[in-house]
């Protein structure tokens, strides 16, 4: 079994399972901001990344099966344990991405990787929004403006602040947490159908 997991494996798990275009860009975005956030935390950047990577890896799946949602996040362990990986600490954080959202989460967040990667595959939902709303895009987008949209419920109402929140849990102001994951994903957002 392997116990780790390098961007290129996750990448061609990606191309292997999940097939839906805006699935896969969110899934790169989560994958950059979580790359960025190890880096500021002094964690492993190659396996956060990665694991931002697949960490909705069976969603294409799930989707598919009358109340396959209450699977979310357990199918990705199948299919990851079936492809030969054993990562406590990812299969940990994808489990519990989901805490909150499912009746059937039964893994809680307790680590730093935990909450580090609900809050930054969550804040993506938050900064697309933001950022198609502006006609320059990426361009001018500032931690005071984004924040200003989070405190109003309305907008992007269906993106928890609860998850984005909890980023203090790893040490880290919201502000900075805003700043991070814009210039993150401002660095790939030639890639993001959302932003052409």
């Amino acid at each position: 079994m392997k116990t780790t997991i390098t961007r290129t494996e996750a990448r061609e798990l990606l191309n292997k399972y999940l097939k839906t275009p805006y699935l896969r860009d969110h899934s790169r975005e989560s994958e950059v901001v979580l790359a960025a956030l190890a880096e500021r935390l002094g964690e492993n950047k190659e396996l956060w990344g990665a694991t931002g990577l697949i960490h909705d890896l069976d969603m294409d799946i799930v989707t598919a099966e009358d109340n396959g949602m209450e699977n979310h996040s357990k199918k990705t362990i199948e299919i990851l344990q079936e492809e030969g990986y054993d990562i406590p600490e990812a299969f940990q954080a994808i489990r519990a991405h989901t805490e909150g959202c499912l009746k059937s989460a039964d893994v809680p967040r307790s680590t730093k990787f935990d909450y580090a990667l609900a809050a930054g595959e969550t804040v993506t939902g938050l900064i697309t929004a933001y950022v198609r709303m502006r006609p320059e895009r990426f361009e001018g987008a500032s931690v005071k403006s984004l924040t200003k949209k989070f405190k109003d419920k309305a907008f992007a109402a269906n993106v928890s602040r609860e998850f984005i929140n909890d980023i203090g849990k790893v040490g880290l102001e919201r502000g900075e947490f805003f700043q991070i994951a814009l210039d993150a994903m401002a660095e790939i957002a030639d890639e993001i159908e959302a932003f052409k």
